[in-house]
């Protein structure tokens, strides 16, 4: 089931690209820099129109984004307030390791095909120490050991690879993505995941897909307050929303090399941080600004 929706949800998303064909954005995403701090107002407007013309299909996804919300505000953001309120940060905590820990054979994978070894042996180590002595994953030992986590997916190893974002899309349910993040998330980084790869072969897709939604839950009910904040603070949140996944996407391509602001990432959002209309980062979000390494 879960790798026949990947493969569905990829055709759909390909189509609709064929359908748009001239709306490919620049390859070239315009590198952040901290020349004056974060930015100044014309930064800030380039940076808006830059946004604007990469989204053709903006009164859709703004349709999409709306229904999105309304699941979260039905159903995810009780359940993850009623996560945070009766489980302790520590097993909140234990939880979020372990599934780190099993998406490292898809960071590994993406690093090797990026030509990143170095990076590469960083995350082989990380699963070897927390796999046998962190308990499966559960203590991040690794971490305190001075191997730092970092993530990579397909989508990062198509950019480095010379593929351009393509149009700004959200997704039902998954949230802010592009044509090529789409195919390496839905479609390959399934397949370098030992576990899902073997519950795919002996049908029992269910297990699998179950594994990713309690994934995708952990890491919203690890930033539900933030995403409330950022709500708040925003005068047009969708806006806010899109800006900060495409710096969070050049981010991570750039191995955090060019950040500036915080990063989000899809429907799971990780979002840490939000610009204030002065040009600043809301403190309360950049305290996390180190997620991405």
């Amino acid at each position: 089931m879960a790798g026949k929706f990947r493969i569905f949800a990829v055709s759909v998303l390909l189509a609709t690209s064929i359908a748009f064909g001239s709306a490919q954005a620049d390859d070239a995403a315009r590198e952040l820099t901290d020349r004056d701090g974060l930015s100044q107002a014309a930064d800030i407007q380039l940076s808006q129109a830059e946004d604007d013309a990469n989204d053709p299909l903006e009164d859709i996804n703004r349709a999409i984004f709306s229904f999105n919300e309304g699941v979260q505000s039905a159903l995810l953001r009780p359940l993850a307030d009623a996560y945070n309120s009766n489980v302790p940060a520590t097993g909140r905590q234990a939880l979020k390791n372990m599934f780190d820990n099993l998406s490292s054979p898809i960071t590994f994978v993406n690093d090797i095909l990026q030509f990143e070894f170095e990076r590469a042996l960083v995350t082989f180590t990380r699963a070897f120490i927390n796999t046998t002595f962190g308990m499966a994953g559960i203590s991040d030992l690794a971490s305190e050991m001075g191997f730092e986590k970092h993530q990579e997916d397909f989508g990062q190893t198509l950019a480095v690879w010379g593929v351009g974002e393509g149009f700004y899309v959200v997704l039902p349910l998954l949230g802010p993505s592009n044509p090529r993040d789409a195919v390496g998330r839905l479609l390959v980084d399934g397949y370098f995941e030992p576990l899902s790869y073997y519950l795919d072969n002996i049908d029992e897709e269910e297990i699998d897909l179950a594994l990713h939604l309690v994934d995708g839950f952990l890491e919203y009910a690890d930033v539900v307050e933030e995403l409330d904040q950022i709500r708040k603070t925003s005068v047009d949140y969708y806006a806010a929303i899109r800006s900060l996944y495409r710096q969070k996407r050049n981010a991570e391509i750039s191995n955090g090399q060019n950040l500036d602001l915080p990063p989000i990432p899809d429907l799971s959002p990780e979002i840490r941080g939000e610009m204030l209309p002065n040009g600043a980062i809301d403190n309360s979000f950049a305290r996390l600004q180190n997620a991405v390494q």
